[in-house]
């Protein structure tokens, strides 16, 4: 049951993955109380911002100040409050991960102490940052677990739940859905949040269109007919239970 108890932590790699990929869960969980950090990783400002580059005499500085403006508008959409939101502001395009920067998110896990940890997932074909970050958030929550990892001023975790996003290309990228999750009462917020990136409006419709027919395939998994969007994601850790459920 999602309340007051829960903690959730988000990272996305760049500026809008959140939103395209997991904003109807992050409202979701918002929306029943839960404790939803967000980490974003970069704005995503060299490989993921080409139609403000369109604009002459635009300038790196500009680009990441519109793609802040944007996050933290869909954030709030979201029911998101800027002091669950980091950004790290690391290059883009490639990412790239050393000692100093795991040890920083391996921090930021044991602060959280989320239940879950919703990322991307391992394969996402034309976007390496993406499968960097599924490894980076891996590894520094398995590090967040151990003992021998002292750090000081923090203390270790019970490994979390990790779902990854369900990438672009979905069949490119061998995705089958682990986890659907069911997201029409919020759906209007996630529309409103992926209504606030201007600089990539022509994914708006592509993921409007991909919450319908997870919906679908919610429906006809489920046999609930009150589905009517949803979204699908990967599961890093087998079903744990007393029971199948």
């Amino acid at each position: 049951m999602i309340n007051s108890n829960t903690n959730v932590l988000v990272v996305s790699a760049h500026a809008a993955d959140f939103v395209w990929r997991g904003g109807g869960a992050i409202a979701k969980y918002a929306q029943y109380g839960a404790n939803v950090h967000l980490v974003v990783l970069s704005y995503g400002a060299r490989g993921e911002s080409n139609d403000l580059w369109n604009i002459e005499g635009q300038t790196l500085e500009n680009v990441k100040e519109t793609r802040k403006t944007e996050l933290l508008a869909a954030a709030k959409c979201l029911g998101l409050t800027e002091d669950k939101i980091e950004i790290w502001d690391f290059q883009d395009y490639h990412m790239e991960f050393n000692e100093e920067r795991m040890e920083r998110l391996v921090r930021k896990i044991r602060a959280v102490e989320p239940h879950i940890i919703i990322s991307h997932g391992p394969r996402d074909a034309f976007n390496p940052d993406h499968e960097a970050v599924s490894k980076f958030v891996f590894d520094a929550s398995v590090l967040s677990t151990s003992n021998g990892v002292r750090l000081e001023g923090t203390k270790t975790v019970k490994q979390a739940k990790i779902f990854g996003f369900e990438p672009h290309q979905s069949e490119i990228s061998s995705f089958n859905p682990d986890v659907i999750l069911d997201i029409s009462d919020v759906y209007e917020k996630k529309q409103a949040a992926m209504q606030c990136f201007k600089a990539q409006g022509h994914l708006i419709s592509y993921y409007g269109y991909k919450a319908v027919l997870r919906g679908n395939h919610a429906r006809r998994c489920s046999g609930n007919s009150s589905y009517k969007q949803a979204e699908a994601f990967s599961r890093f850790f087998p079903l744990v239970g007393e029971e199948l459920l």
